[in-house]
């Protein structure tokens, strides 16, 4: 696993310090090995963390006549199958790395390359003779890759603080991507927070040849339901797929464990890692002493039965530094993500990490099969949209007014509300609204800005239509959601520690396979991951078969109240709210009062607006002030400057 960094620069002499200053930015990504080329037109960077030939395969790697080099994120699982037929056709090997492996089949096959792969990548290939840069991303967008455009040249990085380093790109926020922040607690791809950054799209590869620049598809996934299978074809398929993909994700020349929550997913991982392993596993798990949605008894009993090596860390034993670590936050999550999940993934890789070099985890499962109660609340919404307006007004009258407070993470108060506040937009509007955030109206009255251009989801959703009402919807979260929010704050808060995080169900066998499973085998009555659990019925302890989907979260709520009450109050206060001019202060001022009293639970809010202004602050990012109202502008400096 890696970080990597470039830009071309024709018609200008190379700047080595430079180079070796964004490539340190990524350090931590890589902290085993760090290097540079530069020639008169390109300079790439790359850091690398030994996994897999420790001896060889550092980078940036070239061809024998040094006219195509390679920087490379990532792992290809299948590269021993691809290299023997490399070796075939004549290649010789210096290494037995699998980053030598993707530059030989480049140099054989080119672009066709890349849909040979099987595994997770961001990677940039450079051929001197031609003046030719190409950029992939894997299928799923494992790994990240951010690149920009200014004056026909080209700049890239595994991460958006290494296009931040260029006296070139400016640190303007992009109110449209903003806006969908706010709402969804992501930005969807393309887009980035930054304008003129964006992210390149899994499954594409990009061309840039002397300032001209191409964007093509490498895969695209189909859903195309096979409705004869049945039960146990199914079951059978799925077994054969899983355990070829966690063998081939057990392949590595350091110590490996499995991040084990307790959940359907990741006890599913456990269960193949310890068939297949051949050695005893180590397991790692965050523990909620006291809370509701604490996992302990059920990950305890998947250790017990596999007789793991466990190990586990209570957050709450934590909490003294809670405030130092939200604050790192803001360098290591690069782009801000609202998901406050980070923070568990932050702790569960910094307990990894003391243990581990690469971990494989159960990302993907919920957006394959069905495994999220919102899909449940898409199809109820469908009948309760029969239901006259007047009726569900009456009944989101009566749940605010009857139904008390709760400090629970997801509550019945809360879903109650959610949903029904969620039957009065669009199908698509509501199934963001119920995983998000701010809705139209409160970003309406809190934002002083109008995003421009603006946006919908239904902008988001085209071709998502003529899918079946369930495959629709997973078809969105596996598109944006995954991508955007899951797989991004699983390799920020790991790479932050210097763990490789691998998820096994996002082996593209398995993607397409679940694209062509029947509704009825992902989604059954009132069970959800349906064949999953199926699958698993005899393999699994009952209770975690059994168990309702908790996921993997804070107290939001009550750390807004409390612990991190104090931080929020600094970061929002009316006077840091003046320096950017993006938010009402009275009306953020309310709701934050009304949070602290008890009278509304927007933990989940009030997180995502914490870790993006400690970001704006930490990045010196820049509101255009021109699409801010008048009068929620900071004053100007004597000097005319505006200080962030």
């Amino acid at each position: 696993m890696c970080g990597i960094a470039g830009y071309t620069h024709a018609a200008r002499r190379a700047d080595e310090r430079l180079i070796r200053r964004i490539t340190g930015l990524v350090r931590h990504r890589g902290p085993d090995q760090e290097g540079v080329y530069i020639s008169d037109a390109v300079s790439l960077g790359a850091v690398r963390l030994k996994i897999i030939d420790l001896e060889d395969g550092e980078q940036p790697m070239s061809s024998e006549d040094g006219q195509t080099v390679l920087v490379y994120n990532g792992e290809i699982y299948n590269y021993q199958e691809i290299r023997e037929t490399l070796i075939g056709r004549g290649h010789r090997f210096r290494s037995t790395s699998d980053t030598e492996v993707v530059l030989r089949a480049f140099l054989e096959w080119d672009t066709a390359c890349f849909e040979k792969f099987k595994g997770m990548f961001g990677l940039a290939l450079w051929q001197e003779h031609r003046r030719r840069l190409v950029l992939a991303r894997d299928r799923m967008g494992i790994k990240p890759l951010y690149f920009a455009r200014r004056a026909g040249q080209i700049y890239f990085g595994s991460e958006m603080k290494v296009l931040l380093e260029h006296p070139e790109i400016s640190r303007d926020l992009d109110l449209t991507a903003l806006d969908q922040y706010l709402s969804l607690n992501y930005v969807p791809c393309p887009r980035t927070l930054i304008e003129g950054i964006e992210k390149l799209p899994p499954g594409h590869y990009l061309e840039w040849t002397e300032g001209e620049m191409k964007l093509r598809p490498f895969w695209q996934l189909e859903f195309a339901p096979d409705e004869s299978l049945g039960d146990e074809e199914a079951a059978e398929r799925l077994d054969q797929l899983l355990r070829r993909s966690i063998r081939e994700h057990l392949i590595s020349d350091v110590p490996l464990g499995v991040l084990l929550s307790g959940g359907v997913d990741s006890s599913t991982i456990t269960h193949y890692a310890a068939t297949e392993s051949g050695r005893r596993l180590k397991t790692f798990s965050i523990s909620f002493a006291g809370r509701n949605f604490d996992e302990s008894r059920y990950f305890r009993s998947v250790a017990e039965r596999y007789g793991t090596e466990h190990h586990e860390f209570d957050v709450s034993r934590d909490l003294l530094d809670l405030e130092e670590t939200i604050r790192q936050f803001a360098e290591y999550a690069d782009e801000p993500c609202g998901d406050s999940s980070s923070l568990p993934v932050w702790y569960l890789s910094k307990l990894c990490r003391r243990h581990v070099t690469v971990a494989l985890s159960g990302e993907g499962a919920d957006e394959l099969f069905g495994g999220y109660i919102t899909y449940q609340a898409d199809r109820l919404a469908r009948w309760a949209r029969l239901a006259p307006a007047s009726l569900r007004r009456s009944a989101l009258a009566a749940a605010r007014r009857f139904l008390p407070i709760s400090e629970d993470k997801i509550s019945l108060e809360y879903m109650a509300k959610r949903f029904l506040e969620g039957t009065f937009l669009p199908p698509f509007e509501a199934h963001c609204y119920w995983n998000g955030a701010f809705s139209q109206k409160q970003r309406r009255g809190l934002c002083a800005f109008e995003p421009q251009p603006p946006w919908s989801v239904d902008t988001m959703v085209n071709g998502a239509g003529s899918l079946g009402h369930v495959n629709r919807f997973l078809w969105f979260d596996q598109r944006y959601y995954l991508a955007d929010d899951i797989l991004a704050k699983v390799d920020r808060m790991s790479m932050a520690h210097a763990l490789e995080v691998r998820p096994p169900f996002l082996d593209h066998h398995i993607v397409e396979f679940a694209a062509h499973l029947p509704e009825r085998l992902k989604i059954r009555g009132r069970q959800q991951k349906y064949l999953l659990k199926f699958l698993m019925r005899d393999k699994l302890p009952a209770a975690v078969l059994r168990r309702k989907k908790v996921g993997f979260d804070i107290p939001a709520h009550d750390w807004l109240r409390r612990e991190l009450k104090p931080l929020l109050l600094e970061v929002s206060s009316p006077a840091a709210l003046a320096r950017t001019g993006l938010f009402r202060p009275g009306v953020l001022q309310k709701m934050m009062r009304e949070h602290f009293e008890g009278r509304l639970n927007i933990g989940f809010h009030l997180w995502g607006l914490l870790i993006l202004l400690l970001w704006m602050e930490k990045w010196r990012i820049r509101p255009p002030y021109e699409q801010i109202e008048t009068s929620a502008q900071p004053a100007l400096t004597p000097a005319g400057s505006l200080t962030l």
